[in-house]
């Protein structure tokens, strides 16, 4: 009796191993991943706007149809991205994912607090890279870490009304995701100060 409820302990346990191991690497296995789906229909390192949800033709699954969509799918081995999304006047907000689809970034416009959500993406080597100087560093950049070297970029801008949804799309369509191949310019030096004024000579 106790063998045999050692035997069932034991094969539910190997069952949720499999399963778990399974769950974890089917987006490694998988050939019709969103990355896959989306290549043939996107540029590399561009932005590119998808056609409104249909639901017999979605590119990306559970496609909301009061959103425009755009998409960048990006390799950053030659470079850090430049990423500028003019925000719509509904909402608008930015989603970054892995090569695997994992997330690990979002951004909106109530987050961003600015008319442009406007942001440079790289991998840490690349951000190791950076000069140490206060033009680089400065507060007002906001620099994303990627955890892998290609992703996607998810672009949305909500449509409140069907009437406006070709103010979403102008929005996403005037978004730029640009590769920096040209290292920042280094820091001028600061002009040296001029010489003091000779004092004026007394008259005699």
């Amino acid at each position: 009796m106790i063998r045999l409820v050692f035997t069932i302990i034991a094969g539910v346990l190997l069952g949720g191993v499999v399963h778990l191991v399974s769950v974890l690497a089917l987006p490694r296995i998988a050939t019709q991943d969103a990355y896959s789906r989306l290549t043939a229909m996107t540029r590399l390192n561009a932005v590119t706007p998808l056609a409104l949800a249909d639901p017999n033709n979605a590119p990306i699954p559970f496609m909301d149809p009061a959103f425009a969509m755009a998409i960048c799918r990006y390799d950053l081995s030659s470079g850090p991205l430049k990423l500028t999304v003019p925000v719509s006047q509904a909402y608008t907000s930015v989603s970054f994912y892995t090569r695997n689809e994992v997330a690990y970034y979002a951004i909106n416009d109530r987050s961003a607090g600015r008319k442009v959500i406007e942001l440079d993406l790289m991998t840490t080597e690349q951000h190791g890279q950076l000069p140490e100087d206060e033009e680089v560093t400065a507060a007002d950049r906001l620099i994303i870490d990627s955890p892998t070297t290609t992703g996607l970029i998810v672009l949305k801008a909500l449509a409140p009304e069907p009437g406006l949804m070709p103010q979403a799309q102008a929005s996403l369509a005037a978004s730029r995701c640009t590769l920096q191949t040209e290292a920042p310019p280094p820091k001028q030096p600061e002009p040296a100060p001029p010489p003091p004024a000779a004092a004026p000579k007394g008259k005699r």
